[in-house]
């Protein structure tokens, strides 16, 4: 197995700088880790950075509240494909869900998904905040839409990525979509436990600790 391409690694605080950043990407680089994950504001500086590199770059988008106006999403969703991104991770509304305006929650997805094309969607549906109903709904929102990944958390809610979370969400996508974890994940003990699972990706601030068998920081991003 290689550890190494299951990981985003990740950086996302607000307190990140340009040369954070650099250094983000240097390490993908240097652990051939699948991607980094950045807010849309760096994607260019990624472009630059991995020139003639293989590691993808991922932007988040509507992050981490998920409740801007659909419009804001399609553009910042385009704005960073056309920037370089190779995958978007968006952020579901999370109170419509609440509300019951599904079809709002599945129309924004869909309209995301057609603004970026052949790119990656993978969707946030902040698990932290969601009844175990709620995490099948959205589960299956997000595959109607046509995303090509559903994934658990911001990591910047009240909690991250959990084993029963990956089952639930692994019996609604019957294998066709793919599920990102993230949030929490920082040692190679628990990394292998996801995977085994089934998760196809990791979103993680810790990919150096986990593919080198450290313990990871309590930062998740």
């Amino acid at each position: 197995m290689n550890l190494s391409k299951y990981i985003d690694h990740t950086l996302l605080k607000a307190t990140a700088t340009e040369n954070d950043i650099i250094q983000l990407c240097k390490e993908a680089i240097e652990y051939n880790f699948f991607a980094v994950c950045v807010n849309s504001s760096y994607v260019e500086l990624c472009k630059k950075t991995l020139e003639n590199s293989t590691i993808k770059i991922a932007s988040v988008v509507g992050f981490p509240l998920g409740a801007m106006d659909t419009l804001s999403k399609i553009k910042e969703a385009e704005n960073a494909k056309n920037n370089g991104a190779d995958e978007i991770d968006m952020v579901i509304n999370i109170g419509f869900l609440k509300d019951k305006k599904l079809d709002l929650v599945e129309n924004e997805i869909r309209l995301i998904k057609k603004a970026i094309g052949n790119n990656v969607l993978k969707v946030i549906i902040e698990t932290c905040y969601l009844t175990d109903e709620e995490k099948k709904i959205a589960t299956q929102l997000t595959v109607n839409a046509g995303a090509d990944f559903v994934k658990t958390s911001t990591g910047f809610g009240t909690g991250g990525a959990t084993l029963e979370d990956i089952a639930l969400m692994k019996s609604i996508t019957q294998n066709k979509i793919k599920i990102k974890a993230s949030g929490g994940i920082r040692d190679f003990e628990t990394a292998i436990q996801y995977i085994n699972l089934g998760v196809d990706r990791i979103g993680t601030s810790n990919g150096i600790q986990i593919v080198t068998g450290q313990k990871g920081n309590e930062q998740t991003y």
